[in-house]
């Protein structure tokens, strides 16, 4: 191991002890910094703005064209999340609103994430308030119990989440059940759901230490449950039980179904098999061809447990390219803020030139980000395209949810190596994956603790 951190193994301090930052070593540093001008460029430059803006690589710009040898031929108007965590539901209502417009020829559609927003709330209240009772006993103070009480609701999800709710309680258009400032605006609404939740959890310590047992706090927990459904019904609205939908084709037809149910109509009319998808992960810190798998991750009581079979990320990368190739869209969960610019909608590695500006260079691999807490995955996007060069991925185009206002009317471009370092998570049907991949489901899991990075898109 060198001596020193610097790629050539210099240290031009030497016979400093370095134990403290005395003045005398912070004039040296001065003095190098002012001797070099363009250090005093970047620092004119660079103080009064917004680094990311000074440092856009113009070349990267120019590259990161929108065009792609492989794309959908059917793509959704870009929809908006707002102000809120739920990346994940709109990335996945964004899959399987292309199945309604392709069956019924809609110019667009979309269907509605407030309603699915409304059930994950309630049942991952009721997950947290399950976990609370089974640990009841455990030091409040041990590290799980801090770190569930810590974000016990928040936006964030993971794909089998989707799946529990879509089996559970179906969906709705979006019409039906539409936006509330609420939904679009949701840090208010969490601090109250994460407050009640809270104290629901130190009663429940308190009536233990009563005596109580498991089963008569759970009896308890039924009203607990009743005040966080108020909350919720006030600041969304209650989901409906029934509706009709009505719209017209692009044909100028008119259509009219009467007396549907949220799950009739995911079941009939949407028609898509969510149990039958998984999730794929690129995990390098881990083992590959394992299923793995987190603890006390979830949103329904008893629903499907999150997995996740690991892969290394070119077989990830083939898998998408198939898949694209057969006219489906991928979902997808990847660290967004990490060497992106959203106004222009793009992500790669090169759009944000640090060296120029610092003349500094990041050394950590994917496995190392992952093991010292500089990357996670943050976000859930789309993907329907790829553009191939000798059959090789140049770049992807992704589908976000951050409105019409951000790239190309809501849709970025990648560069692939952005695709190696920062994507984390695939989700296919099993049918479109090589049979052994599937075949990993079979494993019983590894479990990884409840911090664990790849947990984090549903804490977000």
């Amino acid at each position: 191991m060198k001596d020193s951190p610097f790629e050539d193994g210099s240290n031009e301090y030497e016979g400093e002890t370095g134990e403290v930052l005395n003045q005398e070593l912070l004039d040296k540093f001065s003095d190098k910094f002012g001797a070099d001008t363009k250090n005093r460029l970047a620092m004119n430059a660079i103080s009064g703005a917004d680094m990311n803006k000074v440092l856009l690589n113009r070349k990267t710009i120019i590259n990161d064209i929108h065009v792609f040898s492989e794309k959908l031929e059917l793509e959704g108007k870009a929809t908006n999340q707002k102000s809120s965590g739920r990346c994940w539901i709109f990335a996945a209502t964004n899959v399987l609103r292309l199945i309604v417009m392709k069956k019924y020829r809609l110019e667009e559609f979309e269907l509605s994430q407030p309603f699915m927003f409304f059930y994950d709330k309630m049942e991952k209240a009721n997950f947290f308030l399950e976990n609370m009772i089974e640990l009841v006993d455990k030091d409040l103070d041990s590290r799980l119990i801090q770190y569930l009480i810590r974000d016990p609701v928040t936006d964030g999800g993971q794909w089998d989440m989707i799946v529990n709710i879509l089996e559970k309680y179906g969906v709705v258009p979006k019409a039906v059940f539409p936006e509330s400032y609420n939904s679009s605006n949701s840090s208010k609404l969490n601090w109250l759901v994460t407050t009640k939740l809270r104290e629901f959890t130190y009663q429940l310590r308190e009536l233990r230490a009563d005596g109580h047992d498991a089963d008569s706090l759970r009896r308890i927990k039924v009203n607990m449950m009743e005040e966080i459904y108020r909350i919720m019904a006030i600041t969304l609205g209650e989901p409906p039980k029934k509706f009709d939908w009505t719209f017209r084709d692009k044909d100028g037809r008119y259509y009219e179904y009467k007396g549907l149910t949220p799950k009739k109509f995911y079941r009939e009319y949407i028609n898509y098999k969510a149990t039958e998808t998984f999730s794929l992960i690129n995990d390098p810190r881990n083992d590959y061809l394992k299923l793995y798998t987190v603890e006390y991750l979830g949103n329904v009581q008893g629903g499907l447990p999150i997995r996740y079979v690991n892969v290394p990320i070119d077989v990830m990368k083939k898998l998408v390219v198939q898949t694209l190739s057969v006219g489906k869209p991928v979902w997808f969960g990847a660290d967004v803020g990490k060497f992106s610019d959203s106004e222009l909608g793009i992500l790669d590695n090169k759009i944000i030139d640090y060296e120029a500006g610092f003349n500094i260079k990041f050394h950590l691999s994917k496995d190392q980000r992952l093991k010292y807490g500089q990357s996670s995955m943050t976000h859930a996007m789309v993907f329907t395209g790829v553009h191939l060069e000798n059959n090789v991925p140049v770049r992807w185009r992704v589908e976000n949810s951050w409105g019409e206002n951000r790239g190309e009317k809501g849709y970025f471009v990648m560069g692939d190596d952005w695709f190696s370092d920062w994507v984390y998570q695939i989700v296919l049907e099993k049918k479109d994956a090589p049979k052994e991949y599937v075949a990993i489901l079979n494993q019983s899991p590894i479990v990884l603790p409840a911090w664990d990075p790849m947990g984090s898109l549903a804490i977000m």
